[in-house]
């Protein structure tokens, strides 16, 4: 387990300077523009590259060594933090600038977010890979709370350039953890080998088997219309509440907070189940109408809580579900596609939260995320009783039988 240790502190340390550079990113957008469609905009360019050619970049994850594609991106990502650290700091920064960035670092998380997910069992083993996702989970929301609120009171107090500076300098924890690793104690499977029709096989696979099929479903409904309060929280700081950077920072954090929870407790569960899964889609559209109504921001603040809480039970219960199910073979593949579900929805759900911000007001967001996550949870319930009811058939049975 010395290698997941290594990897867990890593992880914390470069995802707080990560969660910095997303709060400096989104204030930076609205100091340049003051209007809500660039930043959707910003996240539509960032998640493009996983909508384009996640598939086939979790497929380079099943050939390659992951450790060492990650060392790659890592590097690529704090590269990019630096350049817009420069470029902000010296005045000379523009709005295609920051669209460019932002493109470029989505290119790197296309072949990262695949890699990384995968490369969490191969650290653990199979038996404690629930456990360790949601560690994992826990690990990436204790710095949603770190970050944003670091960020904010950093950007109140000097500046945005240092949330950049600080997120370059935070991926050199994530890189000295993996050349750290022991490759030997590595729970490996053997390289995919290079053929035709791989990513096509992939996408057979998901469909053909009804977990997989149905938890990745799921998850590109929700995060399609219900995971966009990264543009609904800045837009709420700023439009609604009528606050800075360090506000949208606090609201950031405190959501964050509940997420920590709802990851440690998905965590002592051990293996996922639908219920669970399910439910936390429920709670959480329902959470998410109780954040559009709150009239004060002392009221956002104690409904973002759970509202974190749900959503992180939710997303460490599908990312559990669905690593478990997967073959070896096919893992990255498959975490492939969940990435493509989550974080390629980004493009369309950044340009509609952003045209609805405009058009009807930040509020509106949250209402379309809470009516989307009821109806998917209800679709879900339903789908789930009618296969209890009459379960598919698996092929031999008929013949067993006989």
């Amino acid at each position: 387990m010395r290698n997941f240790r290594l990897f867990l502190f890593g992880h914390l340390v470069s995802s707080t300077g990560t969660w910095m550079q997303q709060v400096g990113q989104d204030w930076l957008v609205l100091r340049l523009t003051d209007a809500p469609l660039p930043l959707g905009i910003t996240l539509a360019l960032q998640f493009t590259p996983m909508l384009a050619f996640g598939v086939w970049a979790g497929l380079v994850a099943d050939r390659v060594d992951k450790r060492r594609l990650l060392l790659v991106t890592q590097t690529a990502m704090a590269v990019l933090a630096l350049a817009l650290g420069v470029l902000t700091a010296t005045g000379a920064v523009r709005l295609w600038m920051v669209y460019a960035l932002a493109l470029l670092l989505g290119c790197a998380t296309a072949f990262d977010m695949p890699a990384r997910q995968s490369f969490v069992s191969e650290m653990v083993g199979p038996d404690r890979v629930a456990n360790a996702v949601g560690l994992n989970s826990a690990s990436f929301n204790t710095a949603r709370v770190l970050g944003p609120a670091a960020a904010g009171g950093l950007i109140a107090v000097v500046g945005i350039a240092p949330a950049f500076f600080l997120n370059a300098l935070s991926f050199l924890a994530m890189i000295g953890a993996l050349v750290a690793m022991d490759p030997d104690r590595l729970y490996r499977r053997p390289a995919v080998e290079r053929g035709r029709g791989q990513i096509r096989a992939g996408v057979r696979y998901v469909w053909a088997t009804p977990v997989l099929r149905s938890t990745i479903l799921l998850v590109a409904a929700v995060s399609m219309l219900g995971l966009n309060f990264r543009i609904a929280l800045p837009l709420l700081a700023r439009f609604s509440f009528h606050g800075g950077a360090g506000l949208y920072g606090l609201l950031a954090a405190i959501m964050a907070a509940g997420a920590v929870a709802g990851a440690l407790a998905v965590a002592r569960r051990g293996r996922p189940t639908r219920l669970l899964l399910v439910g936390s889609v429920a709670v959480f559209g329902l959470l998410s109408l109780a954040a559009a109504a709150a009239p004060t921001v002392l009221l956002e603040a104690v409904v973002l809580l759970p509202v974190g809480a749900a959503s992180l039970a939710f997303l460490a219960t599908a990312n559990s579900t669905v690593q478990l199910t997967a073959s070896p073979e096919m893992r990255g593949r498959v975490m492939s596609l969940y990435g493509l579900v989550l974080l390629g929805s980004g493009p369309p759900s950044g340009l509609l939260s952003g045209w609805m911000a405009a058009q009807f007001g930040p509020r509106s967001i949250l209402v379309l995320a809470g009516a989307s996550c009821l109806t998917a949870a209800t679709v879900a319930a339903l789908t789930t009783r009618r296969q209890v009811a009459h379960p598919t058939p698996v092929p031999g049975d008929a013949e067993q039988a006989a």
